[in-house]
């Protein structure tokens, strides 16, 4: 969930690092830090706040020397506080580490080292590698060698990144995310490409079990028993470089505009893999989607489409929950994974899960260099470009749009979706935001927010109540408009709002006649429809559309909503609290 970054070339270290932390902070941002190698020395610095805060404060870009790591932190074990921050020193201060991941047995470890002298400043379970780092490469006097005793010794998932007083520089990666840059006389190793996309577009991702080490200019990786690995270099699109805001106020404002325009490049970059995995399904005797967050609900809305249009039956499963219910997996089946990054702890999880049981993997993924990427049978791209808000917007569009291609191979003709009609209705849709604004500023003292949809429209109610509860921290509820009299009633009065979604489709009249009763007992209504009806307080009117087209259209209106609420509340709709763009750890 953290990120981290190494530097080994022969410019200044700490500028170029502290420009990397920038572009991954989406990653974490409870703290940063920075520590390079001048003159045989490790120096450190460290605090907590966002990249920029604690740069202007301590100057973190002004350490010297040519060889440093960075990190920024989302907190799993220990406070957010400036000595949990990372990196974190050995005790003999002759090396440093970044980490990314959690150490299951870092308790045992510890408390072994302090046994033999070493003692501990962070609570964190990262501190653990520093000293047991520290305490093999005393015993064996060599760099290769003590990684690979140190790995055997770690039980979890992580990647880490150590930085020696000697010069030299090594990482390892099991099970989270590990990429090699390979710069002009110059090595980067990061999170993610976008830690050193602006230097250079040539990249190794580094395999699982597997380790680098650089020293002398060379580069070299191994195998955790030692073994060289064979070195491969990919190209990465230089569309990741684009991860600026330009004119907007934040990336979540910019990433939500883009939308009319990612209607058009959805999955365009892996037509064929659409074509195949759709002829795939067809041929698949049992189904299943997963995700996690706003991904699942993408799941949701492809089972309804899935079974009212192509008549397949899907099972939909929360990434997180499948360990604990993984015999409903059959052997032999196709598990469709729906992720953005691609690095999701809880996913990779899921697809382990089910390749064991031999089944055939379609991923739906933004990075087609991802872990995820790398495990899929047939991998279609979200090509949306890098979405740095830690809500998701844009990439929940193109995760829509790739299903509604799914299914038109799926139907051989007989399903057909006008991407043109829904770019044109979310471009009219973002022409309103003075009165989506106003709206925000009603609801931003609000306690409670509740959503209600029927049919296709309910997981666009449960994935509305997700982006309130991120941006806004609004307690947020999406609502099956026919279990409304089954308990949610109980909490409708003049203390809350309620959102309708509501179109005039199939589902209109009920759903209409649902706000009724809600508004009988004092709740305010906002409507979110193509048809006025004096029920709503507040109308956000929609374009009027084909059936199909209704899902995402109506999805916009609530991302502006929870946008400004955030802005009203003087939020940061970027980076909201708790919470990280990548989840990496379970």
């Amino acid at each position: 969930m953290c990120s981290i970054i190494g530097y080994y070339g022969n410019e200044v270290a700490a500028p170029i690092i502290v420009k990397g932390l920038r572009r991954m902070e989406y990653r974490g941002y409870d703290s940063v830090g920075v520590a390079t190698e001048s003159n045989s020395q490790i120096e450190l610095k460290k605090g907590t706040g966002k990249v920029e805060e604690v740069n202007s404060k301590i100057q973190l870009d002004s350490l010297p020397g040519k060889i440093g790591i960075g990190h920024t932190r989302w907190a799993t074990h220990g406070k957010v506080t400036d000595v949990n921050a990372h990196p974190h020193p050995s005790n003999s201060g002759k090396l440093a580490i970044v980490h990314n991941g959690i150490i299951e047995n870092f308790e045992e470890l510890k408390k072994q080292l302090e046994k033999e002298g070493y003692i501990f400043k962070s609570e964190t379970d990262s501190e653990v590698i520093a000293n047991l780092l520290q305490k093999n490469y005393e015993k064996i006097k060599n760099v290769k060698d003590a990684i690979i005793k140190t790995v055997s010794e770690l039980k979890g998932n992580y990647a880490f990144v150590a930085m020696f007083e000697n010069g030299q520089m090594a990482a390892a990666r099991f099970h989270e995310p590990l990429i090699v840059g390979i710069g002009k006389n110059s090595y980067f190793l990061s999170s993610d490409v976008l830690g050193f996309i602006e230097q250079t577009d040539n990249a190794i991702y580094i395999e699982n079990g597997n380790f680098v080490l650089i020293e002398k200019d060379k580069l070299e990786i191994f195998d955790f028993n030692g073994n060289i690995v064979k070195q491969q270099i990919t190209k990465v699109s230089k569309e990741f470089a684009d991860a600026y805001k330009g004119d907007y106020a934040h990336f979540t404002l910019k990433e939500i505009s883009e939308q009319p325009d990612i209607i058009f490049k959805s999955g365009e970059n892996t037509k064929n893999a659409i074509k195949n995995a759709g002829n795939h399904i067809k041929n698949s005797n049992n189904i299943y989607i997963t995700g996690s967050g706003t991904s699942y609900n993408a799941a949701l809305i492809a089972k309804q489409i899935l079974a009212k249009y192509a008549k397949i039956k899907v099972d939909t499963i929360i990434s997180s929950e499948l360990q604990f219910s993984s015999q409903i997996i059959e052997p032999e089946s196709t598990l469709i994974a729906i992720s953005q990054s691609g690095e999701s702890a809880d996913v990779l999880e899921a697809v382990n899960i089910a390749k064991k049981e031999k089944c055939k993997i379609i991923s739906i993924v933004n990075s087609l260099t991802s872990s995820l990427a790398r495990e899929s049978d047939f991998i279609i791209g979200m090509n949306c470009g890098p979405e740095i808000g830690v809500a998701a917007t844009k990439s929940f569009t193109s995760q829509i749009i790739i299903i509604y291609k799914l299914v038109e191979v799926i139907c051989n003709g007989n399903f057909v979706i006008d991407y043109k009609e829904i770019s044109n209705a979310i471009s009219k849709i973002l022409e309103n935001h003075a009165q989506v604004r106003n709206i925000a500023k009603e609801i931003k003292e609000i306690s409670d927010i509740y959503v209600l949809g029927r049919g296709v429209h309910y997981p666009i109610a449960i994935e509305s109540a997700l982006k309130l509860k991120e941006l806004t921290y609004i307690h947020a509820e999406g609502i099956a408009g026919g279990e409304l009299k089954h308990g949610p009633l109980a909490l409708m009065d003049s203390n809350v709002f309620v959102i309708i979604i509501n179109p005039k489709d199939s589902t209109y009249s009920d759903t209409l006649t649902s706000a009724r009763e809600i508004k009988a007992r004092g709740a305010k209504i906002i409507g979110i429809s193509d048809e006025k009806s004096d029920v709503y307080d507040y109308w956000i009117e929609i374009p009027k559309t084909s059936e199909l087209t209704y899902p995402i259209s109506e999805t916009i209106p609530i991302q502006l909503l929870s946008y400004y609420a955030a802005i009203e509340k003087d939020t940061d709709p970027d980076y909201p609290r708790n919470l990280a763009k990548s989840v990496t750890v379970k």
